[in-house]
């Protein structure tokens, strides 16, 4: 899917790769409102990696890595009808795999 955003600054674009579960393991369903939002994100697009200077900062994920994102950063956006979020570099906890 190519990304009709560019990030800015230390920004990258990020989409949920994992659903949250829909039952406990007790088997009480959990509605849409309560449930929690996966924290692995597939990186779709990064931002121009220039600081308010205008200094170039490198990244440390690529378009591609699968990641770890903080459970409350970022900004939603939908992209092609398909939920995103914009969020800097310092909300991706790790790279997985």
């Amino acid at each position: 899917m190519a990304a009709n955003i560019t990030p800015l600054g230390q920004r990258v674009l990020v989409k949920r790769i994992t659903e949250a579960e829909e039952k406990t393991q007790g088997g009480i369903i959990i509605p849409d409102a309560h449930k929690e939002k996966p924290q692995e994100a597939l990186v779709v697009a990064l931002g121009v990696g220039k600081d308010e200077d205008g200094k170039d900062l490198a990244f440390t994920v690529k378009k591609g890595d699968k990641v770890l994102i903080s459970k409350y950063g970022g900004t939603e956006v939908k992209l092609n009808g398909e939920e995103h979020l914009i969020l800097n570099e310092n909300d991706i906890l790790g790279i997985l795999g």
